[in-house]
């Protein structure tokens, strides 16, 4: 069976299907709107799961696979949850969730050096400048329309392009997103010997999710480069903290309910997003409040949170979907990226068995009945956990917070449940 396969959308998932189709022999082309490949970089960092390593590890070229490797960041500390005082919750070491295996073990990487390696190698197969406006059908064959005039014929039409999908508008027009009422804000402070002198080592050296009694929470991790040589830098004409991806530092987040910001939040710039930030958190440990105020206006930015709900199963076609296109989920649980990588993992594995037996449309069923499932399943545990993460429930908090505390008290009970939860 010769299929053309058209992937809309240069994105995690959409370029690591890419890859993994290539390497298996079949024509697949991606359709990206950005006019370069350095149109998109910009970002903070990703982790990903040994789900997200996985995929990556079998969709990748072996060559492809060691570089994402060089580029991943090192964490030497544990995750650890604490109050806004910095006082200890509970700690997480490393041990309970790695493996020695990198194909099955977490990463941190920047989103500019992620999207650098699954950019690369695709000479021939990824097209810039193409924006998709929509597709129509001839016989079996799916004409995609892209907004300079050109079109492209395909047996099967993969939607990779994102949270706003058009590929989903035209698909299942009843799909969409809601708004939650979560507002993020997120910047960067760089890591360097200077520092490792201001910040304590727990900010420094590993996650931290900073659990205050009500109302908001903040997350912060670092992204830390041992050998910068090895992250291919096409940034040098952006801002030079945001789009930078071969210096270390700490990503933050801070959250709350809309509520408890101004009215004007959305029309505030990065400096001021920052006083608003330090306004909000006074009154916890100055050392969050230098982890702030240390990070440049310019990287600092709004994020509002939107997640989408559940879809009923669809007429299978040739026309699917991928990714943030289907089940765009909040960034609370960090599990975006990596169900995305997720279901190229699984369409790849579809595809290529139905080359063999010409079962084209089973083979697209298959792989939507089961994205449903683990793909709304991640939606909705991504979404509790952000209605946690801003509760204004103070007795469920406190609840939450002594948890923690019993399960630091009780280490065999702690190595139950997060060594079975080392995927999340």
């Amino acid at each position: 069976m010769a299929t053309r396969i058209a992937i809309i959308g240069g994105g995690t998932g959409g370029l690591c299907l890419a890859h993994g189709l290539r390497k298996a022999g079949i024509d697949v082309s991606v359709h990206e709107r950005s006019r370069t490949r350095t149109e998109r970089l910009q970002g903070y960092r990703v982790h990903i799961n040994p789900h997200g390593s996985a995929a990556l590890h079998e969709c990748l070229p072996p060559e492809l696979w060691e570089r994402f490797l060089a580029t991943v960041g090192t964490t030497s500390g544990p995750f650890t949850f604490v109050t806004e005082r910095l006082r200890e919750l509970m700690v997480i070491d490393s041990e309970l969730t790695s493996s020695p295996d990198p194909a099955s073990n977490h990463h941190s990487v920047s989103r500019i050096s992620l999207h650098q390696v699954l950019s690369d190698g695709l000479d021939g197969v990824l097209h810039h400048g193409k924006e998709f406006v929509g597709y129509r059908r001839e016989g079996e064959v799916v004409v995609c329309e892209f907004a300079d005039g050109s079109t492209g014929e395909a047996d099967l039409v993969i939607g990779a392009d994102g949270a706003n999908s058009r590929v989903r508008g035209q698909l299942l027009p009843e799909a969409g997103r809601v708004d939650t009422g979560i507002v993020a804000i997120a910047g960067k402070h760089p890591l360097n010997d200077e520092t490792r002198k201001r910040l304590p080592s727990r900010l420094t050296d590993g996650p931290s999710m900073v659990m205050p009694r009500t109302g908001a929470g903040l997350f912060s991790a670092p992204h830390e480069l041992t050998d910068a040589s090895s992250v291919n830098d096409e940034t040098a004409d952006h801002d030079p903290v945001l789009f930078d991806n071969t210096a270390s530092y700490i990503m933050w987040a801070f959250a709350a309910d809309n509520g408890r910001y101004p009215a004007n939040l959305s029309s505030l710039d990065g400096e001021a997003l920052r006083a608003l930030v330090l306004d909000l958190i006074d009154g916890w440990d100055p050392a969050l409040k230098e982890l702030v105020a240390g990070s440049p206006g310019g990287t600092v930015s709004r994020l509002p949170i939107f997640t989408s709900k559940p879809v009923e199963p669809w007429p299978t076609s040739n026309v699917t979907l991928l990714g943030d296109a289907i089940h765009s989920m909040t960034p609370f649980r960090g599990i975006g990226a990596n169900t995305a990588l997720r279901d190229a993992q699984l369409l790849c594995r579809n595809l290529i068995e139905a080359r063999k037996t010409g079962a084209l449309l089973p083979a697209i069923a298959d792989y939507e009945r089961r994205m449903r499932d683990y793909g709304f399943a991640a939606v909705r545990d991504s979404e509790r956990s952000a209605r946690q993460f801003v509760s204004e429930n103070r007795a469920g908090r406190t609840m939450a917070r002594g948890m923690f505390r019993f399960f630091q008290a009780v280490p065999p009970l702690k190595r139950k449940v997060f060594s079975d939860h080392g995927d999340s």
